[in-house]
């Protein structure tokens, strides 16, 4: 059911809001420490350690803003090095989760938001920027940025965007 929401939202025929409060909901009641087997599931793109490692090397900051929840987004982040990071936040109260979101929703006009208050903080106009995506929700940021990448995108990502990585690894 889950993986039916996010997929629909991906593709653009649900509003992200809508989807990520039907996805949540399903969660209400199991414990916080459901957050360690989710990490321990995730898996870096190959490359993608390096690549941002590469990008600091010359001198670029990189930005992550995401969907998905801050309680693996995180450590995610601060394991590849990332400088700057954006997700939603789970609500637990007790030790387990309540099925609710809470704080701002990231939604596509967020990532966007985001990208443009990134780059203001480090005195850089959108065209020096670059935004990479996969589903509906990232486009806006796709089309603001100076280079906007599809990755591994679904197809109306990749209809839209003006580049395109097909293959997983970096």
């Amino acid at each position: 059911e889950v993986a039916e929401i996010t997929e629909r939202a991906m593709r653009g025929e649900l509003d992200f809001r809508q989807a990520l409060n039907e996805r949540v909901a399903t969660l209400k009641g199991l414990p916080d420490s459901i957050f360690e087997k989710v990490y321990a599931r995730i898996h870096f793109n190959k490359g993608a350690k390096e690549l941002v490692d590469e990008l600091h090397s010359r001198g670029f900051k990189v930005g992550l803003v995401s969907g998905g929840f801050h309680e693996t987004v995180d450590r995610l982040a601060k394991e590849a090095g990332v400088d700057y990071v954006k997700a939603n936040h789970l609500e637990v109260i007790d030790g387990f989760l309540t099925g609710k979101v809470y704080g701002e929703i990231v939604t596509k006009d967020v990532k966007v938001a985001k990208l443009k208050d990134w780059a203001a903080e480090n005195g850089l106009k959108l065209s020096q920027t670059i935004a990479m995506g996969d589903g509906a929700n990232d486009l806006p940021m796709i089309k603001t940025a100076g280079i906007g990448i599809a990755f591994c995108a679904k197809p109306i990502v990749r209809a839209q965007a003006p580049y395109q990585i097909t293959e997983p690894d970096f």
